[in-house]
């Protein structure tokens, strides 16, 4: 009787301590974030912050809130029902901006996008300029977006384009068409399905300057909240480099949970193609952390778009995204050779 009296004053003095001194032990602030499609390697910073703990570590109880072709998170986060979007690239910013739709981009976490076309061994396409004599499979998305770039950069023709449908059948067919794809899915879908490595040309190595999965939030909540955005994308940051360079079997288990039709070698072959590519960290990243913006790297991509006739000229681009949570070096540290 006597130990556990002890024990009763001992909790009771503890929690007398914690009242009076403020600290909440168990207290989290309770976020929700969407992202655009089904979980995948794609996601699995995210992912792998839940599992691992890392979010809770900052004070967060985050749920991932996953799309899918019938789900608009974009939507819940502009109407408050969800605190961040995974946003898939800039022109999605920019077209905030030209719509007055009150959202800010407050992190890239894909410096480059991860868009791609893929050709046969046998057309012996080695870069861009390659595709040009091809036919191109190119979905009702790319044609207003990549295509208009390409036609205004490097001189590519409509005449030559066809629907892509997402059924790679019709590029299987002919062997002088190349169809798009992103790096981190479709290379490894054919190879199965075909028993051929595709050559992959990634439009981002030949100047497509847009960043891809940016975490997105409202204007007023980044203004209003700015500790807890700051902590969001700080975590999130930390739970990329352990997704990439650490023991990412937890996001990679959690992932599986919630798309059960994913399988351990595509999400293997996924990071190998993220860290391969560059498409998370590179460029700036290597100095400023995972998640790394730059004014001039807007204004580049910016200017492309007018030029192309993507995005209006008179619309202010410097408003689709801020630079205060971003840049400060965070989990730089966590890098196998940093």
């Amino acid at each position: 009787m006597i130990p556990s009296l002890i024990s009763r004053a001992l909790m009771a003095g503890l929690a007398f301590w914690i009242a009076g001194s403020g600290v909440q032990a168990t207290t989290l602030d309770k976020v929700s974030f969407g992202t655009n499609w089904v979980a995948e390697a794609e996601h699995g910073g995210f992912y792998q912050a839940v599992a691992d703990g890392t979010y809770k570590s900052y004070g967060l109880d985050v749920t991932i809130v996953p799309g899918g072709p019938n789900v608009n998170n974009r939507i819940q986060l502009v109407a408050g029902k969800l605190d961040f979007f995974m946003s898939a690239n800039t022109l999605q910013s920019f077209d905030a901006v030209t719509n007055k739709v009150p959202v800010v981009a407050v992190a890239a976490i894909f410096q480059k996008d991860p868009q791609v076309f893929l050709a046969h061994p046998e057309s012996k396409v080695t870069n861009l300029e390659g595709l040009k004599p091809l036919t191109l499979f190119v979905s009702k998305e790319g044609m207003p977006t990549y295509f208009q770039w390409l036609k205004s950069e490097y001189g590519f023709n409509e005449d030559q384009v066809k629907p892509y449908t997402s059924n790679p059948q019709p590029f299987l067919a002919d062997k002088k068409s190349a169809m798009q794809g992103y790096v981190t899915s479709e290379p490894f879908a054919i190879e199965k399905r075909a028993k051929f490595k595709p050559t992959v040309v990634l439009l981002a190595d030949y100047g497509f300057s847009s960043y891809s999965t940016l975490i997105e939030t409202r204007t007023d909540f980044a203004e209003k909240k700015a500790d807890l955005v700051q902590r969001f994308v700080d975590a999130s940051i930390i739970g990329w480099y352990n997704y990439l360079y650490g023991n990412n079997k937890p996001g990679n288990a959690l992932i599986k949970k919630n798309n059960p039709e994913m399988t351990d070698e595509l999400l293997a072959y996924s990071v190998e193609a993220m860290k391969r590519y560059g498409i998370v960290d590179s460029g700036d990243t290597l100095k400023n952390g995972i998640g790394a913006m730059s004014d001039d790297r807007m204004a580049d991509f910016f200017n492309k778009m007018v030029k192309a006739g993507v995005t209006p000229r008179d619309i202010d681009y410097r408003k689709a995204y801020t630079l205060r949570f971003v840049n400060k070096g965070i989990g730089t540290n966590l890098h196998p050779t940093r």
